[in-house]
């Protein structure tokens, strides 16, 4: 990782312990800190979160992808795959990554300048493990499939859950971030998702569920 000069504001980072269970170790700190210098400073200049607060935001976005992160079940494969639909900002796919690096992470947004934002936080972070789809998920090779896909669902429509879904492979699973009353739930059985595990986010009326495919 290159040397990085740090202009945030201080912010209490122990506030993302109950997120990802325990201290963060001082290298993935340093990674989500030149991340958060990069997204306040590229938040000036374009709208990538409506959330402008430092401290809301390591909890709200960094918070929740380390969250998912900790609850991912192990991979039956060396080394597992996962597809951040509608990546965005990078939120949940990055923070999953820089925590997990055994897992190869794809950051999937549309939106070129939302992209090149995400291009350029892979390039100052290190995270070796991530590529970026500047494009539509539907757009991916058409029998590409991973070991896990991502979603935030308290921001999506439920037409995204279908585009989604049809990237999980066989024995995979969903993970999407979503309101408690959300009604996925009956989509994806039709699809052919098992019941979900449910965890409450700490401090958040957001849950976290796990279709298992």
């Amino acid at each position: 990782m290159e040397h990085w000069e740090i202009y945030n504001p201080p912010v209490d980072w122990n506030s993302l312990t109950p997120y990802f269970g325990g201290p963060l170790p001082p290298a993935l700190l340093r990674q989500l800190e030149i991340y958060l210098d990069l997204l306040l400073r590229w938040n000036a200049k374009m709208n990538l979160t409506a959330i402008r607060d430092p401290e809301a935001i390591i909890r709200r976005h960094f918070g929740e992808g380390l969250f998912v992160a900790r609850h991912l079940p192990p991979q039956n494969v060396p080394r597992g795959t996962l597809l951040d639909h509608g990546s965005g900002a990078g939120f949940p796919g990055m923070p999953i990554a820089l925590s997990r690096p055994d897992i190869a992470v794809t950051l999937s947004e549309s939106q070129q300048r939302k992209a090149s934002f995400l291009r350029e936080v892979v390039r100052a972070t290190g995270a070796a493990n991530v590529q970026v789809h500047a494009g539509r998920t539907e757009a991916l090779p058409p029998l590409q499939r991973f070991d896990c896909v991502t979603l935030r669902a308290v921001d999506a429509a439920i037409s995204a859950y279908p585009i989604a879904a049809a990237r999980v492979a066989e024995g995979g699973a969903l993970a999407a971030l979503e309101a408690a009353n959300s009604p996925a739930g009956q989509a994806l059985a039709i699809l052919g998702f098992g019941e979900a595990s449910v965890w409450q986010l700490p401090g958040s009326e957001t849950t976290l569920r796990l279709y298992s495919r």
